[in-house]
């Protein structure tokens, strides 16, 4: 039986595809600067957010946008001005969004089981047109901004003092950062949940780190492998009835278990045929910056 014959499945598909072409985008930026876990938190938040469109019987994902994307905006702020570390500020954003989620959604009048879970842990193949319109709007946008302001993003990451001297405007870039993530987190919940967004975004880029070098290899391959963890997730979902989203997961941490074992194989015997050439394989910089340069 084709499954993509159901329309239903078809638009499973693309907003699987979207998420895991978008998410691993903007991972790579997070793990560049040791923000993993960022996505957790942001999901927790947008929780909250859901809580307050079924409190308002107004549309969950438009409410958990808007509240995602304060509290990125906050925990930002916090973690710019040092007065609470990043770790604490993460933390706060956990449990708090969680706690104030659980509450709304009790209060709501749509306060089933079923109406959490989905949100919790993905409802993909309940996607309307409506959803995938906005999956593939903000998705799009997010991509746009993930690439075209890539090297100026990378220098950030990668030493935000130098890129301040450079004459690069940091704090806006670092709530640009804050913003899309909190947007992708959101679009994504309908895809693989809140509890796994964050696994979408760190994955693959993890996966891809085990056999590439240079920052734009890393980036385009983190993109393929989450692509094709989406299609092959979706597919096999299908087949054997099992939830989308953790399915797309599973086969992304298959993918880094593969490329770990197979880079750690292709290392040793490269030593045992002879000494590598320093430098063979480096990738040019990504982005060279000059002092003072704007």
């Amino acid at each position: 039986m084709d499954l993509y014959q159901y329309e239903f499945m078809v638009r499973a598909l693309v907003g699987a595809l979207i998420i895991g072409l978008v998410a691993p985008a903007l991972g790579i930026y997070l793990v560049q600067r040791r923000l993993s876990l960022i996505g957790d938190g942001i999901g927790h938040v947008a929780l909250t957010g859901v809580g307050v469109g079924l409190l308002l019987q107004q549309s969950p994902v438009l409410t958990a946008v808007i509240v995602s994307v304060v509290g990125a905006i906050g925990v930002e702020l916090v973690r710019e001005r040092g007065r609470t570390s990043g770790d604490l500020a993460l933390a706060l954003l956990f449990y708090g969004g969680i706690a104030g989620g659980v509450v709304l959604v009790g209060l709501s009048d749509n306060s089933s089981n079923a109406n959490l879970m989905q949100f919790l842990f993905g409802s993909l193949t309940t996607t309307s047109q409506e959803d995938l319109t906005v999956i593939a709007v903000l998705g799009v946008a997010v991509l746009i901004a993930m690439l075209g302001l890539r090297q100026a993003l990378f220098a950030v990451c990668n030493d935000e003092e130098y890129a301040r001297v450079s004459g690069l405007p940091v704090r806006t870039l670092n709530l640009l950062m804050a913003v899309t993530t909190a947007v992708t987190v959101t679009i994504a919940m309908r895809t693989v949940g809140l509890l796994l967004v964050s696994a979408l975004m760190v994955i693959p880029v993890a996966a891809a780190q085990q056999v590439t070098r240079g920052f734009r290899s890393t980036m385009a391959a983190a993109m393929l492998i989450g692509v094709g963890a989406a299609a092959a997730g979706i597919t096999l979902a299908g087949e054997v009835n099992t939830a989308p989203g953790a399915t797309i997961v599973i086969l992304a941490i298959a993918v880094f278990v593969a490329l770990t074992v197979g880079s750690a194989t292709w290392r040793v015997l490269r030593r045992r045929s002879g000494p590598a050439r320093a430098g063979a394989d480096a990738e040019p910089p990504d982005v060279v910056l000059q002092a003072g340069s704007r």
